[in-house]
């Protein structure tokens, strides 16, 4: 099968292009080829490289910078979105998108389920519940993985932020009081591969039963602050975290105070998800035994 994956260049995108390469024939175009704020663009790669399964990695990330560049978050984040599961219903292929926790408000004593109703307070969330919404109306076989607090050895996430400013700083500034499960990126590449494996083989009838909509993040939760104090300890840092409350940190968009996702139903399907602490260690660990530099 031919796959057309883009954003490979990205944190998750990056992960995919390793985890995808036994499922079939990869297509990776750069964002020069295929940028997802073109759309002209993307139907033209689309046409010529006629895949049978999309992976749609890219995406409009830039939560506060959002709020005052709606109608590009839009395009990327719904329009792209939408003008692949009309592009894939022509060529009858599978779509494969990743979505957001920011879809709700946070509002929920307990982690999200895929029954519970989005309800998102910024614009990014906004542009990407229409984007999973377009895809959910084009009746073709699909799948949408909701994620929470992606980090990896690569991009601009929280973990390199951390680390990056913990070489010049003694303390840090941290939001104390929105909860969440850090999720690394390669869980997701290595779950998503599981999963599209399962559909591949299964074919039509697996797609009839299983597509649709999963959370897919890792076990436990914590905070933002909690989660640097992690970072701190596993790099070996002496950088003190000062809890703080999101009012306080005064961030141009609203985020939710609870991103907790339930991934009970993709467990189901693919086995257990890490705890988010085994997790980081493990990313840690990989990037100082393949000597231990982020990547752009």
């Amino acid at each position: 099968m031919r796959i057309l994956l883009t954003g490979a260049s990205g944190q998750v995108g990056h992960e995919l292009a390793r985890s995808l390469l036994p499922l079939g024939e990869l297509v990776t175009p750069g964002r020069s080829e295929c940028d997802l704020a073109d759309l002209d663009q993307l139907r033209a790669v689309l046409r010529a490289v006629r895949p049978g399964l999309i992976v749609n990695a890219a995406a409009y990330t830039a939560v506060d910078r959002a709020e005052a560049e709606g109608a590009l978050a839009l395009r990327i984040n719904a329009d792209a979105p939408a003008l692949m599961a009309q592009e894939a219903r022509a060529l009858g292929a599978a779509l494969l998108h990743y979505s957001t926790d920011y879809v709700f408000d946070g509002s929920s004593g307990g982690a999200y389920a895929e029954t519970d109703t989005p309800a998102p307070l910024n614009v990014y969330g906004q542009s990407k519940l229409a984007g999973e919404q377009a895809i959910a109306a084009a009746g073709i076989p699909h799948l949408i993985l909701r994620t929470s607090w992606l980090y990896g050895m690569r991009g601009n996430n929280f973990l390199l932020t951390m680390l990056r400013l913990a070489r010049d700083r003694a303390q840090l500034r941290i939001v104390a009081d929105q909860h969440g499960a850090p999720t690394w990126s390669r869980t997701v590449a290595d779950t998503s591969a599981r999963l599209l494996g399962l559909a591949l083989a299964g074919g039509a009838p697996w797609w009839e039963r299983h597509g649709g909509l999963y959370h897919l993040s890792s076990q436990g939760q914590t905070s933002w602050a909690g989660f640097a104090e992690a970072i701190f300890a596993d790099a070996g840092s002496s950088c003190q975290v000062i809890p703080i409350t999101a009012a306080e940190y005064g961030a141009s968009a609203r985020r939710p105070a609870n991103s907790l996702l339930d991934s009970s139903k993709l467990m189901a399907l693919c086995g257990p998800l890490p705890h988010w602490r085994t997790a980081l260690a493990d990313c840690l660990a990989t990037a100082a035994a393949s000597g231990g530099h982020a990547q752009d």
